[in-house]
């Protein structure tokens, strides 16, 4: 029998459902680490300070990390554990087992698992970029991304160097002023900046960022529940006195349309970038489940923190000190515990203070179709401490 089969039903039987996740560690070129994904202190620069600082965790990830020609080959893709030296990439075991992990509508109507979250972790701002829509990412063969944003308070200790956010861009702003701001990347700073607006990042609120939106990320660590696709256009070459090479401009554009300016503003949804009540449409609060008098009670706190999106959802669940659920959903998912420790089903889960890279952890999960309908039982262990996960789900069969 194949041996990603047998460490996959290894896997399943261990968990009885739930699947345990290695951790996927990402660097960016571009980025400086605000070192709040518990990595040991030593550990930011694994992959080679040629490579730039880790600054992002993926979560239930299927898709490669697209980090250019020094990409190594399992970047940004998540292990399934299975034991002692027994792992298999979850994007193989879908391969193999989809039925058993997705359940059979998903892996009908969408061919398997179409959404991952990550940590995104940076220091400083993020320059201004889009992500393609469906439309324009299929030029170079790749699917559109939507993401959407959740800022925990559980792991921002500090709020890094610019906690807020530029969306879109300010009503009024016209096509020709966007050309102009492409056309002069190589000669002074092209400030793009100065055509959108910043707002304020709120801790336990989120964003819903369609493609084709430009955005600028702030400094706090960011869980993002997305679809699976890494393409995007950065189109601001100066963030913060430090130059973006204009490569990162042309990175998903097709060989024939990387001088054409006109196709750059094709890449814009323009009338969501433009949008005059972009903040009533996008931003998110928390919303409960049911009445939070009514879920204490029963010795939990679930709240939907992603919603805006036909492609993935999210939720945060709080297991209250020395309590017992048992939470169903209505479809498969992964989870990252950030808070306690306790049990779901027959695994022991816990949030860790300290991570070396390479090393195993016991704060990552996937909960199978099958599971995650019936049900799943969570303890929280501590008679003081609050368990916490975010929970984020794919498109809907």
């Amino acid at each position: 029998m194949n041996r990603n089969v047998l460490a996959i039903e290894k896997a399943l039987e261990n968990g009885r459902g739930i699947l345990r996740l290695e951790p996927a560690w990402v660097p960016r070129s571009f980025c400086i680490p605000g070192k709040r994904l518990k990595l040991h202190p030593d550990d930011y620069y694994a992959y080679g300070a040629n490579r730039g600082g880790i600054d992002e965790r993926w979560f239930a990830s299927t898709v490669k990390a697209d980090n250019g020609p020094l990409t190594t080959e399992f970047e940004g893709l998540s292990f399934i554990h299975a034991g002692k030296d027994e792992r298999v990439l979850l994007r193989d075991a879908i391969e193999l087992a989809g039925a058993d992990i997705l359940g059979p509508d998903i892996m009908r109507k969408h061919g398997g698992w179409q959404a991952f979250a990550k940590f995104f972790d940076n220091q400083e701002p993020l320059a201004h970029h889009i992500h393609h829509t469906d439309a324009m990412a299929a030029h170079i063969g790749q699917k559109g991304k939507p993401e959407a944003y959740f800022f925990p308070r559980q792991l921002n200790i500090h709020g890094g160097w610019f906690p807020y956010t530029f969306f879109g861009l300010n009503p009024g702003t016209k096509r020709e002023q966007i050309k102009e701001c492409l056309s002069v990347w190589e000669k002074r700073d092209n400030n793009i900046l100065a055509l959108s607006r910043a707002y304020t990042l709120q801790l336990d609120t989120g964003w819903d960022v369609p493609p084709g939106v430009l955005h600028a990320p702030g400094s706090l660590l960011t869980y993002e529940p997305q679809r699976s696709s890494d393409v995007f256009s950065m189109f601001q070459n100066i963030v913060w006195h430090s130059y973006n090479p204009i490569e990162l401009l042309q990175k998903d554009i097709p060989e024939a349309k990387k001088n054409d300016l006109d196709y750059y503003i094709q890449l814009l949804d323009w009338e969501l970038n433009v949008d005059p009540l972009f903040f009533e449409h996008r931003f998110m609060q928390p919303k409960p489940l049911r009445p939070y008098e009514e879920m204490r009670a029963e010795g939990y706190e679930e709240c939907d923190i992603v919603y805006k999106s036909e492609y993935f959802s999210a939720k945060e669940l709080t297991v209250l000190p020395g309590r017992t659920v048992r939470i169903a959903d209505s479809g498969p998912y992964g989870a990252i515990v950030i808070q306690g420790h306790g049990r779901i089903g027959s695994l022991d889960i816990e949030s860790p203070s300290q991570i070396r890279f390479g090393q195993m952890t016991h704060d990552e999960i996937f909960v199978t179709a099958g599971s995650a309908r019936a049900g799943v039982t969570i303890t929280n262990a501590s008679e003081v401490e609050n368990l916490v996960m975010l929970k984020h789900f794919g498109p809907a069969a």
